[in-house]
């Protein structure tokens, strides 16, 4: 009998070699280094991971941003911040093109420092000295100075809210130029010296002025200014109300500490707000910040719980409805019970990855309620999901599998094995495979996506990774689709290639393709 190692079949062979180890140990493909970076930029939030430190999630990150093009660094950084919504990676790609390519810096800074948040986060980044450089240098003090020059007095005051470094830390360092004597008031105020409070902006004024008798009524100026002072709750009931939509969300316990849902009035408010889809939409909530906002409410009013859950079929009504046999593979092996944004001291997560990834199944169920979702760790789980569920249900239902081993080619063997016809395959993973894995040859991943694809040319896959990792289980190509992320681009992404296959533009051609 022919040695079947030797002469294997045509799909075998088509099923590319393997040459790396992934972070458990398991055989894998090395990505290219701009789609390293993309996935890196995407999904890193600099915090600890199931298999990295944050230290080493830093590392390689400038590792990878040094290995590609000074002008894909900017355009990944622009992308990172308006598609995908993150703050410190891009912040980080901008700080290393600094001592890199000042001018690729500077096309990119406008539309990644788009707040002060941004503006501390890249100060903080260059003065650790992890880029390369200790001090602003030149030309980013030059860029920083102008932003604060050029803000609204509602932009300082918003960026003037947190420390490490503070605004006040900044505006010494870069030392703007006032314009007038409001804003030379204004600095002045900001860094805690002695000002003419007559010629301070109207909020400050009346800010200072409420805090000698915090009996009138509040100034307009982000509530944050208002939480050490001692309020009543119509006070706070009155802040709740100029909350922005993503502030409400996140400060609802708040609220209900200090009394505002004992007003039913409030309780109906809040609930109006919550569910209003223009906001919904203007705020780019992620799915699952309203998953954490559900998670963590237990003592908040029913009614309340009931529109954070309402506010999630309408964040996730834009999921694209896919055609024709959809499957989507979810991993809920233990490493998926790690924090989607990594492990940071004092301020973790309660989302974990699989969460999310749970979240993304029920998505598409919801809109494709004939697809198949296959949970998997070291085997394919049974699980029966109800399609006229609610996401939050579905997605409960799912993350309550996590736990066991890794093995990626368990949902496309139980494919293979019961001859299932597949059109699109949606794997959500953080592809650390190790159960299935081999000596040598193409992964097992890539032997049963060979063998799917042989029973349906047509046949499509998206590989969905929900953190930073530098191998993949899947060889992208004309039928394979990597992207990284957990924001609404990643729906987008699988729209187009799931209408036009390798027609599409790969995920880093994407970003390459963002003007400067």
């Amino acid at each position: 009998m022919a040695n079947t190692s030797l002469f294997a079949s045509l799909r075998s062979r088509l099923a590319l070699a393997a040459s790396v180890r992934n972070e458990a140990g398991g055989l894998a493909y090395a990505r290219r280094p701009e789609s390293a970076l993309a996935l890196y930029a995407a999904t890193g939030c600099l915090n600890g991971t199931f298999y990295a430190s944050a230290d080493e999630q830093l590392d390689y990150a400038l590792q990878l941003s040094a290995a590609v093009d000074a002008g894909f660094v900017a355009k990944t950084a622009i992308y990172a911040r308006q598609r995908g919504h993150m703050k410190d990676m891009p912040a980080l790609l901008l700080a290393s093109l600094s001592l890199r390519d000042g001018e690729s810096m500077e096309r990119a800074f406008g539309r990644v420092i788009d707040n002060g948040r941004m503006l501390r986060n890249f100060v903080q980044i260059l003065r650790s000295g992890r880029v390369g450089r200790r001090s602003l240098g030149s030309r980013p003090k030059r860029l920083v100075r102008q932003w604060i020059e050029n803000a609204t007095v509602e932009q300082l005051l918003a960026a003037a809210i947190g420390n490490d470094p503070s605004l006040a830390d900044v505006i010494k360092m870069v030392r703007p130029k006032p314009a007038d004597a409001q804003r030379a008031a204004l600095y002045a105020w900001l860094i805690g010296k002695p000002c003419d409070e007559s010629a301070l902006p109207r909020p400050v004024r009346e800010y200072e002025a409420f805090k000698r008798d915090p009996s009138g009524p509040l100034p307009k100026l982000p509530f944050q200014y208002f939480s050490s002072l001692p309020l009543s709750p119509a006070q706070w009931a009155q802040l709740a109300r100029g909350m922005s939509w993503q502030s409400l969300r996140m400060n609802l316990n708040t609220l209900q500490r200090n009394g505002v849902f004992a007003d039913p009035a409030m309780v109906y408010e809040a609930v109006a707000r919550l569910t209003d889809a223009e906001a919904i939409g203007r705020a780019r909530v992620f799915p699952y910040q309203l998953m954490s906002a559900y998670s963590a409410g237990d003592g908040l009013p029913a009614p309340i719980l009931a529109a954070l859950q309402d506010a999630m079929e309408i964040a996730t009504r834009q999921v694209p409805t896919l055609e024709g046999e959809v499957v989507v593979a979810v991993d809920v092996s233990g490493s998926m019970g790690s924090p989607v944004t990594g492990y940071r001291p004092g301020a973790t997560s309660k989302v974990r990855c699989v969460d999310v990834a749970a979240l993304i199944a029920a998505c598409i169920q919801r809109n494709r309620p004939g697809a198949r979702v296959l949970p998997f760790d070291t085997e394919v789980r049974s699980l029966r999901l109800n399609p006229r569920d609610s996401v939050m249900t579905q997605a409960g239902q799912l993350a309550a599998l996590c736990g066991g081993g890794t093995c990626v080619s368990a949902p496309f063997a139980e494919l293979n094995r019961t001859k299932a016809q597949v059109d699109l395959m949606v794997l959500v993973s953080d592809n650390e495979s190790w159960r299935d894995t081999r000596r040598g040859g193409a992964t097992s991943t890539m032997r049963e996506w060979a063998q799917i694809k042989a029973r349906n040319p047509q046949a499509r896959l998206v590989c969905i990774d929900l953190q930073p990792v530098a191998t993949a289980q899947t060889v992208e190509s004309a039928d394979v689709l990597h992207v990284g992320g957990f924001s609404d681009a990643v729906f987008d992404l699988i729209a187009v290639f799931a209408a036009q296959g390798g027609d599409s533009a790969r995920w880093a051609e994407r970003i390459g393709s963002v003007p400067l």
